[in-house]
């Protein structure tokens, strides 16, 4: 069936580019631009394509013309901005065509994702994520539990990347700010239709996305729509092996048990976002910007254990999950120019997220038997907030934007565990709700001093509180934070002509816990459900109502050189000094769920870091090099990164998740007389060993992935872009060890080794604009 599919669908799209193609060229048509979206409602700007010239000679047909406008909007922007900003366009968006946002982000510069190749993941600055790395829609953070994966990248105008937080996007962010703007904010006519489909591992995921932009009766307008469905397997295989160290020197094995898991997911996703305003270019303007994000996952997995030596808990396990997810938002900004010539603007965001989780798991076998488990919960989180800001130009490139925001989060949460028709957590079942509030005032000063230097100066305070319970029936706790972060950007041009500049960035910023970090429902080992005892290798997990905020003081320090051609050339220093760090440990406590003590992870505030790294990044078309070159264009960054805990001892003491460095080497080659465009990029993390705790390590096997592009142009209404991602499929390892003591009281080692196949993934797509 899955190759009748595939056939079917690049027989589809064969027939129409073949028809497509059979359209006569214009000659020489001239390259259009989209407008890029204006983050002021009332500053929208348009590209309209340059007119002909008349009676200009016929040029050859089957000719790609590079696009340069958008390329130095983008190097212009990122060069002229104060504090330190990458700009990534809507052609670098689309060049591989990825399927995910993460596949799409872990070739920017400075940025790695977890997980096995070809899968996306989330994305971190500098090696760090869960909470380092600020993600934001549209100039907004994005709503609690939102994951990029839920938006895809045809819904995307350009990426943003702020490697230091400035007082208005906000200090949240340690490893540095990525703003997703999505598309819409054009003045000019648009309509585009993306139809394409995509092969991993046998399975076809079919997708579509519209655009559509106009202008009617003084109102301008976007809409974008995008669906999507994906098949993947995610098998795996892990192994555990139990040593007794009462003899280290020579280790005795005591038990080896071995995990099969089989697994199948199906993920359909429906994407729809819109912008209207009324008004604009200088004048009051009000903008609304709805958002849908729908999607519906269901799981089908079969996990077999074997074991030599000990009990084994189960024989088979067979699990089959559906879970759905859906978020709509509103938003509202209202712009007026005062008389004073300041600028006034009001946002108002309103949302609602849903998750509808249903998992029901049968083991069978083993010690415990047949033993049906089942799980189900609804969550659902209510978000508005509300922000002020005022802009003011006090001189000619002299500015003043201060501002106001208010948000405030509201949880609702039902859940229930079953064990063979049992609820062993049934003092935390029923409705339950958690509550934060955030304040923050900010002002900023951003002043082009003279043409040699410019800076950056901005002050904002902000607090969280937030309270809930745990479950129905537990005690309420609170939990109140506040910070002042005073954050300063400088920018030196030596010299003018030739464009080179340097950054320097002082700033202060934190990461906030999260609501499920602080107040968490627990969730028992799957391994051992009842109500006996557990190991330190399989804890519970449950929250830490008492959890602080991490503080950090950072130091960013850039080169940049812009060539002739449009090309870059840049060096970044970083260090990041952070106290009150957050981290996962596991202790054994007594636990309402259980008649024994049980082991319990629960994040703690274990200490102070230290973290600092280079990161190189170069762009340049080969010709800047080389004049006889051929018509290539290079890209790579390269990021090299260490971290130490100072309250845990060496070796690998680092902060989680966080590599040793990453690497990307890309190029685009146009080939003359054709219309057709070949693009390439290798990604490299290599691996790395992290010790969590004086006895327990996690490690992560280094990971390559290639992708493969090409664009042929068709006409100046359709392109054809096929693409080839994780070219490799090499399998993805990990593994971690544990040092314990037995019940007899003598010391035992654990090693597990995970294995993760990667596949391969093949797309076409035509790309038409009606």
């Amino acid at each position: 069936m899955a190759r009748k599919q595939t056939r079917f669908c690049c027989g589809l799209l064969v027939l129409l580019a073949a028809h497509l193609g059979a359209q006569e060229l214009p000659q020489n048509p001239a390259p259009t631009t989209p407008a890029v979206a204006a983050q002021d409602p009332g500053e929208l700007q348009s590209s309209p394509a340059p007119a002909r010239t008349p009676g200009k000679a016929p040029q050859p047909q089957n000719v790609l013309k590079p696009v340069e406008i958008r390329a130095n909007l983008e190097s212009d922007t990122r060069r002229l901005s104060t504090a330190a900003k990458i700009i990534i366009g809507r052609e670098e968006i689309e060049r591989y065509g990825d399927s995910s946002m993460g596949e799409l982000l872990k070739r920017l510069p400075g940025i790695t994702s977890s997980g096995r190749p070809g899968r996306g993941g989330p994305p971190a600055m500098r090696g760090l994520g869960s909470g380092y790395t600020q993600i934001m829609i549209d100039g907004e953070r994005a709503p609690r539990g939102f994951s990029l994966e839920d938006i895809l990248p045809e819904q995307v105008e350009r990426i943003e990347i702020m490697r230091a937080p400035t007082a208005e996007t906000g200090a949240r962010a340690i490893a540095g700010t990525i703003n997703i703007i999505t598309r819409g904010g054009y003045v000019k006519y648009l309509n585009n239709l993306n139809l394409g489909a995509s092969l991993e591992n046998g399975k076809v995921a079919p997708g579509a996305s519209w655009s559509r932009s106009d202008t009617v009766d003084g109102m301008s307008y976007s809409l974008t729509l995008s669906a999507a469905r994906m098949e993947r397997a995610n098998d795996e295989s892990k192994t555990t092996v139990t040593e007794s160290l009462a003899r280290p020197e020579a280790p005795t094995v005591l038990q080896t048990m071995q995990e099969v898991v089989r697994a199948q997911s199906q993920r359909d996703m429906l994407h729809a976002n819109g912008r209207l305003q009324w008004g604009g270019a200088g004048s009051d303007s009000l903008v609304l910007t709805p958002m849908l994000v729908m999607s519906h996952n269901q799981a089908q997995s079969s996990s077999t254990l074997t074991q030599s030596g000990g009990v084994l808990p189960y024989a088979l396990s067979d699990t089959a999950s559906d879970n759905r997810f859906s978020m709509l938002r509103l938003g509202t900004s209202w712009s007026r120019r005062l008389d004073d010539g300041a600028r006034l603007l009001l946002n108002n965001n309103l949302g609602r997220s849903t998750w509808n989780n249903n998992a029901n798991t049968l083991q069978s076998g083993g010690a415990n038997g047949r033993l049906p488990l089942s799980q189900d919960s609804v969550q659902i989180d209510t978000t508005w907030n509300s922000s002020a800001k005022y802009s003011l130009l006090i001189a000619e490139k002299h500015s003043l934007v201060s501002g106001l925001e208010l948000e405030m989060n509201q949880r609702e949460q039902s859940a229930s565990s079953l064990r063979d028709g049992q609820n062993p957590l049934s003092d935390f079942d029923g409705d339950v709700s958690a509550s934060s509030r955030r304040l923050a005032v900010y002002t900023q000063d951003e002043w082009d001093i003279n043409p040699h230097w410019a800076a950056h100066a901005g002050l904002r305070w902000e607090s969280i509180n937030t309270s809930g319970s745990a479950g129905q029936g537990q005690a309420t706790v609170s939990n109140q934070s506040s910070v002042l972060t005073p954050l300063l950007h400088a920018v030196w041009r030596p010299e003018l002509a030739s464009k080179d500049q340097i950054r320097v960035s002082l700033t202060r910023s934190y990461r906030s816990p999260d609501l499920g970090r602080l107040i968490a429902r627990p969730t028992i080992n799957r391994f051992f459900p009842d109500r006996g005892a557990n190991s330190a290798l399989h804890p519970d997990s449950a929250g830490n109502p008492d959890l602080q905020p991490e503080l950090a003081m950072g130091i960013d320090t850039a080169y940049e050189h812009y060539l002739p051609g449009g090309g870059l050339l840049s060096a970044n220093v970083f260090v990041r000094q952070i106290d009150n760090l957050m981290r996962s440990q596991t202790a054994l406590e007594t636990v309402p769920w259980a008649d024994v003590p049980r082991w319990v992870s629960r994040m703690q505030n274990v200490g102070s870091a230290i973290t600092s790294g280079l990161e190189l990044e170069a762009k340049f078309r080969l010709r800047e090099i080389y004049l006889e070159a051929p018509a290539v264009d290079l890209r790579a960054n390269m990021s090299l990164l260490q971290s130490r805990l100072t309250s845990l001892n060496g070796p690998n003491n680092r902060l989680e998740q966080q590599p040793d460095g990453t690497l990307n080497l890309g190029a685009d080659y146009r080939l003359s007389g054709l219309p057709l465009r070949l693009s390439g990029n290798i990604n490299w993390t290599p691996g790395y060993t992290t010790r969590l705790a004086d006895d327990r390590e996690i490690w992560q096997g280094d990971k390559w992935v290639l992708d493969a592009s090409a664009l042929w142009v068709l006409s100046p209404s359709a392109q054809l872009r096929l693409s080839a991602s994780n070219l490799l499929a090499r399998d993805y390892l990990s593994g971690g060890s544990l040092r314990s003591t037995q019940t007899n009281g003598l010391p035992s080692l654990d090693t597990s080794q995970t294995t993760a196949p990667s596949y391969l993934n093949l797309q076409a797509r035509l790309e038409l604009k009606l």
